[in-house]
């Protein structure tokens, strides 16, 4: 009789089974990468699709729309829509509409305002830095005009986001915010401006504060004699005291540049100008913040 195989007695050892090599990753690396990119760093611009262009022309550079009355027809639709490249064209539009036709956006210039608001919100750098631009157009163009209704309640609104977008951290929208304070200043009559801001340099944020100062200050610098008056000396020292001790040494030298432009207005009929000037602080602060404030022009 034939001895059976050992090999055949034996149970076969379960094999585990082998594992497959991920190649998943490598074949998705080889890939093409679409053409947008998000980008979630808040400090860097977005990447816009391959085939979107973003203008970001200068003023100087801006030209004439060649058939403006049925341009202007559609421009609130243009900057109403839910394609942030479109409402970034009609932005464009805008600002070419006020530098060159404003007589036709003036009856609309209310709703642009929100539109512009809106925008200034929006966390597309792109889209944020097109509506800060076009604010400064504006302010050029219609000036004093923005202080009445129905602009009025607008125009605080794009203030305030001015001064938010100057003080964030996105220096692609920051330096642009900036810009466009300056302009503002430099478009609008001091008094009614400076009853807009003052309330700003007690806002919790101190870098609004800080923002606000400087603007407060280019204000002051502006103003004639019979301005500061009607404003208030009492209440420009006022503003200044509590910014002198604010954190940021943007909003201190403000306020030094808003005290020497008092001093100035105050002292030019004195002939004995320190003591004026010594005279109106002691008389109209407590002698601590008094001190602080003759020191400045000592």
């Amino acid at each position: 009789m034939a001895l059976r195989s050992l090999d055949n007695a034996l149970p076969l050892a379960i094999e585990r089974p082998k594992k497959q090599a991920k190649v998943i990753a490598a074949v998705t690396l080889n890939q093409k990468q679409p053409d947008c990119v998000v980008v979630n760093d808040e400090n860097k611009a977005p990447l816009p699709p391959a085939d979107a262009t973003i203008d970001y022309i200068p003023s100087e550079n801006l030209e004439a729309i060649p058939d403006p009355d049925s341009k202007i027809q559609g421009l609130v639709g243009g900057l109403e829509s839910k394609d942030w490249l479109e409402i970034c064209r009609s932005l464009n539009d805008t600002r070419k509409f006020a530098l060159f036709h404003s007589a036709h956006l003036l009856p609309i210039l209310d709703k642009v305002l929100v539109v512009i608001v809106k925008s200034m919100k929006n966390p597309r750098s792109a889209l944020c830095k097109t509506s800060v631009m076009a604010s400064a157009d504006i302010f050029k163009a219609f000036g004093d005009e923005l202080f009445e209704s129905p602009n009025s309640d607008a125009f605080e609104n794009v203030i305030l986001q001015l001064l938010l977008k100057a003080s964030q951290d996105k220096k692609f929208v920051c330096e642009e915010a900036d810009k466009a304070l300056k302009t503002m200043v430099e478009s609008m009559t001091p008094l009614p401006l400076l009853h807009k801001l003052h309330t700003y340099v007690k806002h919790s944020n101190m870098r609004i504060r800080a923002k606000a100062a400087v603007s407060i200050s280019h204000c002051v610098s502006k103003m004639e004699l019979d301005g500061m008056k009607e404003f208030g000396f009492v209440l420009l020292v006022q503003i200044t005291v509590k910014l002198l001790n604010d954190r940021l040494p943007e909003a201190r030298e403000a306020a030094r540049s808003i005290v020497v432009s008092v001093y100035e207005a105050l002292t030019q009929n004195e002939e004995e100008k320190q003591e004026a000037w010594q005279n109106f602080c002691q008389s109209n602060l407590p002698a601590i913040h008094a001190q602080a404030i003759v020191k400045i022009v000592s």
